[in-house]
This record gives structure tokens, sequence and C-alpha cells, in this order.
């Protein structure tokens, strides 16, 4: 019998790298990235623009960022989910129950967000904002917790892939309906609108249903059970070789793409980009882009190996900063806007296949929930504070053609820790037993 023959219905029609893609769990990994996107999205860019068009100050502005902070804190809640079961709804299934939830309470907390006016009440506005991305980064939880337990051990990659390209679309979807919908009703309308888009991982659990790998957790037999439980990824990480190194350049390497991404829609507002323009240049161009890159990222991974790919990313990230000095001298430049947005979200989307592996194997497989949300969340905290502390201020003190060239300074510790974990081989040593099973089948692959 044929491949094509043992592949019932229409997807035996398909070319065989294609079709991993178009089955069950990787396509709900794509739905489930969709929503997971949405909270983020309207409390950063969608949230930066609204709040610039309202008159409100730049620092003020930046200091929003300090909302997404609920991301990289979200490992400190995350065993509750694990092991609660919710009373009532819980009956359906720990995974089930809790994105039912959690997505209720996101799309409350957006409806929330829009109803109110930054120019009448900035402070209930900021409470509001807070409460969204706390219950987006519980959202987020229990969404990477159901994809993986969801997708069986083949399909992770494929499915890693899918939810990349998920949280994408929602994110671009997302912020061009809240600028189109805005700019023909209000922001309210765009917000409740907005809103609608976490139901894409609701119906995507009410089709899947608890995930067949759903392992249900140990009783905790006293208070110093549940201790140990909770701090055992934590030690295990630690106990690697240079893992304080390697934590220290996961801190630090974003810090200047970081500034740079979270500051790029005060830049178009002052330069006098419409919304029409900023949605069809940033979020619909950089859209193409990141897809091309994160294709491309693919192929780099494939053939250079991680290192390589990681340090690659790594100069490009730093690089693209400077295309928005760029365009910063150029003024109101619909080709500046084009390549500037076109580069950054290319060089974001090779990045996002690298250093994602490489976050990835880091992980212990014992713990890879937990340690991946440390890790990813470290990957962002620093740069995510800096921009809510300081980013307002030194654009508004050292103009923005000077900033975006700092921000491309700010990448370059990253780029040479790395270089220099290589060097010492702490790149190899510190990796978690998933890095270790990839290692040894790149070695097989390599002596076959």
């Amino acid at each position: 019998m044929s491949e094509q023959a043992a592949v019932s219905g229409w997807r035996g029609y398909l070319p065989a790298g294609v079709r991993p893609y178009s089955e069950a769990a990787p396509l709900a990994a794509l739905f489930l990235g969709v929503s997971s996107a949405l909270p983020l999205t309207m409390i950063a860019a969608t949230l930066t623009t609204r709040l610039a068009q309202a008159g409100i100050e730049k620092s003020t502005v930046t200091a929003f960022a300090l909302t997404f902070l609920a991301y990289n804190f979200k490992w400190l809640w995350a065993p509750i989910i694990d092991v609660v079961k919710l009373p009532i709804i819980g009956r359906v299934g720990q995974r089930l129950s809790w994105l039912i939830v959690t997505a209720a309470l996101a799309m409350a907390a957006i409806i929330y967000l829009g109803s109110l006016d930054p120019a009448k009440d900035i402070a209930a506005v900021a409470v509001a904002a807070i409460m969204v991305g706390i219950a987006g980064a519980t959202f987020d939880v229990v969404i990477d917790a159901y994809r993986i337990e969801l997708l069986e051990p083949e399909q992770l990659g494929v499915g890693s892939g899918m939810s990349q390209y998920g949280w994408r679309i929602g994110a671009a979807t997302a912020g061009a309906v809240a600028l189109v919908v805005a700019a023909r009703t209000n922001w309210s309308v765009a917000y409740y609108v907005c809103s609608l888009f976490a139901l894409f991982a609701v119906i995507v659990g009410l089709i899947m249903r608890e995930p067949s790998r759903r392992q249900e957790p140990m009783a905790l037999k006293g208070p110093l059970e549940a201790a140990k439980a909770y701090v055992s990824p934590l030690v295990e990480f630690f106990k690697r070789s240079g893992a304080l190194i390697v934590l220290l350049f996961i801190l630090v390497h974003k810090i200047g793409d970081t500034l740079a991404n979270l500051t790029f829609r005060l830049l178009f507002e002052d330069l006098g980009f419409t919304n029409d323009e900023i949605a069809f240049y940033d979020v619909s161009l950089g859209f193409f882009a990141f897809l091309i890159g994160i294709f491309i990222g693919g192929l780099v991974y494939s053939r250079l190996g991680m290192k390589k790919a990681v340090m690659l990313s790594l100069i490009l990230m730093a690089v693209s900063n400077l295309s928005f000095a760029g365009l910063a001298a150029a003024g109101h430049s619909n080709w500046g806007m084009a390549g500037a947005i076109g580069f950054e979200n290319f060089a974001s989307g090779v990045g996002g296949v690298a250093v994602v592996a490489y976050l990835s194997a880091l992980c212990n497989l014992q713990f890879t929930g937990t340690q991946f949300a440390l890790l990813s969340a470290a990957a962002s905290i620093l740069g995510r504070f800096l921009t809510g502390t300081t980013a307002g201020s030194l654009i508004e003190g050292m103009g923005y053609v000077n900033f975006y060239l700092l921000t491309t300074v700010a990448a370059l510790p990253g780029v040479v820790m790395f270089w220099l974990m290589i060097r010492w081989g702490l790149v190899d040593r510190s990796l978690g037993t998933a890095g270790s099973v990839h290692a040894d089948e790149k070695e097989a692959e390599t002596s076959s």
C-alpha cells in the first residue's frame, strides 16, 4: 500500500511534509495560539495606540508596559492550575474546566478595560490593564498545558510551530480589527469585539475535550510535600553546571529587542501615520514577514544546528533595531516603514524558532511546563521593566534616533554572552533532558 493510500481522506492528497499540520491536535494548537495572543495584544500595541490618541503623555504610556509583568510571574501560580480541581465545572476535566473559566475571566477583563475612558480616569484604566494582564497570563498557563498534553510526542514540533503561527495570527488580526473598528465606531466597541477571540480556545476545548495524555497529579499529603513539589523544578535547574550564567543570559538577551518593540507605536503616532497605515504596515506586512522568518528560521536551525542558529538570530534581532533609527531619521515614509517593519518581523521570526527551541532544550522532561514558563518569563522581564520605567523618558530626552541606537547597543551583551557560553561549553552542559534527547538524535543522524 502506498503512503498516500495509507492516509485516509483528503489528507492523502497533501504533500507528505504538509500532512502533519493537517492533523487534529496541531490544528487545535493553531487556534489555541490565536486565543493566547488576545490579552497581551489588548494591553500592548492596541492600548498604546489608544492612550496616545487620547493625549496621554509618553512617560505614562510606556509605564503601562509594567502591566505585562503578570506574564513574567505566571509560574508562581501555575502549580495551582495543575493541582486544584474546580468545583462543579471541574467534572468536565481539569484542563477543560480551567480553560473555560480563564477564558471567561480574560473576556470580562478586556470588556471592562474597553468600557473606560483614559482621558477621564487613567488610574482606572491602569487597574483594568493589570486585571487583563493577570487574567491573560493565567489563561496562557492553561493554554500551554492543554496544548502540550493534547499533542502526541511526535506532534510536539509541528504543534509548537502551529502555536506560534496561531499566536501571530491572533495578535495581527485582533490588532487590526481593533484599529479598524475604533476608526469607524469607538475604542469601547473595538475591545468588545476583540474579546470574542478568546472563544477560539474554548471551542477547541469543547471539540477536543480533556487531553488524553493528561496525568492526574499525586495527592499531596501535608504542607511539606506540597512545598517540595512546588520548588522541585527550580532546584533541579539550579543544580546544573553554569545554571546562573545561563539564567543571566536569558535575562539580558532580549533587553534591546523588548525596549524597541514596545515603543514602535509611539514612533508611528509621532511620525503621523494613520490607523489604516499602521494596520497595513505594522500588522499586515509585519505578519507576513514574520511567517517568512519562521520558515527561514526552521531551515537555519535544521542546517546549522541550535548554537549557530541562536547566535545568528541574536545578531539579526540586534541589527533590526537600527532600521527604526533610520525610519525615525527619515520621518513619515511608507517605504521606510515597510522596510523597518519587514526586517524587524523577519528577524523576530527567525529568533522565535531558534531561541524558543533553546529554551525548550533547557527543560527537564519531568518539569517541562513549569520550567518553560519560568524560562520564557525570564526572557522578557528585564526588558519590560526597563521599558515601563525608563523608555518614555529616554525618548523624550534623547529623541527616537538615539533611543533606537541605544537599544541596538543594549542587545550586544546577549550576543557576547552566548558566544562565550559556546566557547566554554556551557550551552551543551546546561541542557535538560529535553535538550539531551535532541542532541542524541542529531548525533545519530550525523553518524548515519
